[in-house]
């Protein structure tokens, strides 16, 4: 979940997204010379669609692959939840979602919610590091609980950086964040080295983690540091440290990249609770999947039962194989447990497992349940709680006795943003990224060298268009240059793709809008320096040696 300078990679085109009631599109360059694929994204040299890598150089050549192989949905499902939405959701910047609508639902009723990004100090903070600033201090300003880590063990463990190094990059990290518009005094600041909470939370998980599926989610081998994999489990802790005060929605705004740190981190949660709360319909475990047939069979017991008020298990399994339901695996299996259990009803009930609940906890949750139930060694049948009934009793005797009563984190996932010289923004090429920390001319100078999506000829735009949606420089102006203003970013694409604006002047306008941005940028900064030491935050490490040593 950290941002560092490998993870603004090639990008593909933004699908069409509807503006103001009328049909509109965002851009994510294409690379020069790129085949574009039936959806809109590039065939990049080398990428790997099934893959993602939160430390590497991952090219994402098809978004879609993320919401069919990785789970991903698609944020324009929840947008309309989302009160007051930020610029980067409205124009599809913002892709992707993980169980967001909770924290939507927060903010609608002005209740408790949390947003955390961390950043790996390992470069010049740049404008593809200014997404994930904006989205943390968009939450701030809805009313979220904002945290901003810096991932200094990470840097250090996973990328060699010197503690020296990192204090150099973490101070401009915090100063652009706050030249932004974090607010200290309402947010958390900290870096991992000097959290003793979250140290301690990450040794707690690391007891719910393994090797074994370290390897799996990273690639990890034999050759792998330890302090690396040490790293993966202290950003867990990080990602859950906001509801160390008392379980809440949170948010990670991410990268797509960054996506198995989130899949790792939702899994510790559950992990962590005391109990899990789950719909059964009799004595025997069933999956999800089994669950599902069982719901079909009890609601058409008045086809088989011989008293629908008590249909018996036998009697669902002889049903359930003459009307032969898919898949056949899973009827199979409980038709199997259905013959077990007999003459025992079928009966639906909301049961609570015993995950790593102490005695205690377990005599308490008994207690706590009014009504019908019915207890076991390792779970609790109830018969008068609906499910979210269920969930907030588990939630809060896990509390009352001591334990964390996670909520699964969410996590929202940018675009990348492309290169100015085409292909990804990387900071070992000057030319393809500008830094916040970039003298404003130079900055001017930049955008006006920027790779294009115009034609070969002033006359051929005007009698075609340009092609915005693969263009560097009109991305610059959905992302960073309009800033809140649609109509003005409407207004740039509609003018280039309908052959009235050319290459050359948009470019010197965006490039004066580059240089008023970092001048102002940079101003604030300054501000902010001068006030560091008020900061709740040391950005001077113990580790790094003196000038003595």
């Amino acid at each position: 979940m950290t941002t560092d300078d490998s993870h603004h990679d090639d990008a593909s085109p933004d699908e069409d997204r509807r503006q103001s009631g009328a049909q509109w599109r965002g851009s994510d360059a294409l690379s020069g010379g790129e085949p574009v694929l039936p959806d809109g994204g590039t065939e990049a040299e080398g990428a790997d669609e099934a893959t993602l890598d939160p430390w590497g150089s991952s090219t994402i050549a098809d978004y879609r692959k993320l919401f069919e192989q990785f789970g991903i949905e698609e944020f324009d499902e929840v947008l309309p939840e989302v009160p007051n939405p930020h610029y980067l959701m409205r124009r599809g910047v913002i892709f992707g979602h993980r169980d967001y609508r909770p924290v939507a639902e927060a903010m609608r009723n002005d209740d408790p919610f949390a947003a955390l990004s961390g950043f790996m100090p390992t470069g010049d903070p740049h404008i593809g590091h200014k997404l994930v600033f904006d989205e943390i201090i968009w939450h701030q300003q809805q009313g979220g609980d904002a945290h901003a880590l810096i991932a200094d063990l990470e840097a250090h463990s996973a990328r060699g950086l010197s503690w020296d190094e990192i204090d150099e990059h973490a101070t401009d990290y915090i100063l652009s964040l706050l030249a932004l518009g974090f607010d200290p005094d309402e947010g958390t600041l900290y870096r991992q080295s000097d959290n003793r909470e979250v140290q301690d939370l990450a040794f707690e998980l690391g007891a719910e983690a393994n090797f074994s599926e370290l390897q799996a989610i990273y690639d990890f081998d034999g050759e792998t540091d330890v302090s690396h994999m040490q790293s993966v489990v202290t950003q867990m802790a990080d990602i859950l440290y906001p509801q160390l005060d008392g379980p809440k929605p949170t948010v990670i705004p991410v990268g797509p990249d960054q996506d198995p740190h989130m899949r790792l981190a939702r899994d510790l949660a559950a992990r962590m609770r005391f109990f899990g709360v789950t719909e059964a319909f009799a004595s025997f475990e069933a999956d999800a999947v089994e669950r599902t047939l069982l719901r079909q069979a009890y609601d058409a017991r008045e086809e088989y039962a011989e008293d629908v008020d008590r249909p018996r298990c036998g009697e669902a399994a002889d049903w359930l194989r003459d009307h032969q339901p898919a898949p056949a695996d899973a009827r199979e299996s409980v038709v199997a447990k259905l013959d077990e259990a007999g003459k025992e009803l079928l009966r639906p009930r909301i049961r609570f497992l015993d995950r790593n609940a102490t005695d205690g906890a377990f005599e308490a949750l008994i207690e706590a349940i009014d009504g019908e139930k019915r207890v076991y060694d390792e779970h609790i049948d109830t018969f008068d709680l609906d499910y979210a009934e269920a969930e907030e009793l588990a939630r809060q005797v896990e509390l009352d006795n001591g334990g964390y009563g996670f909520q699964p984190p969410s996590s929202i996932y940018h675009r990348f943003m492309t290169g100015l010289t085409g292909g990804k923004m990387s900071s070992s090429i000057p030319a393809s990224h500008i830094s916040l920390l970039d003298d404003p001319e130079d900055g001017y100078d930049k955008v006006k060298s920027a790779t294009t999506g115009g034609r070969s000829t002033a006359e051929e735009q005007r009698e075609k268009g340009g092609k915005a949606d693969e263009c560097p420089v009109y991305e610059l102006y959905a992302y960073l240059l309009s800033g809140d203003d649609d109509e003005f970013a409407k207004e740039v694409y509609d003018e280039c793709v309908g052959g009235e604006r050319l290459c050359g002047g948009c470019k010197e306008q965006a490039a004066e809008l580059m240089a008023e941005f970092l001048e102002d940028h940079q101003e604030k900064r300054e501000e902010w320096e001068d006030k560091l030491d008020e900061l709740d935050i040391d950005l001077d490490s113990d580790r790094a040696p003196t000038s003595a040593d």
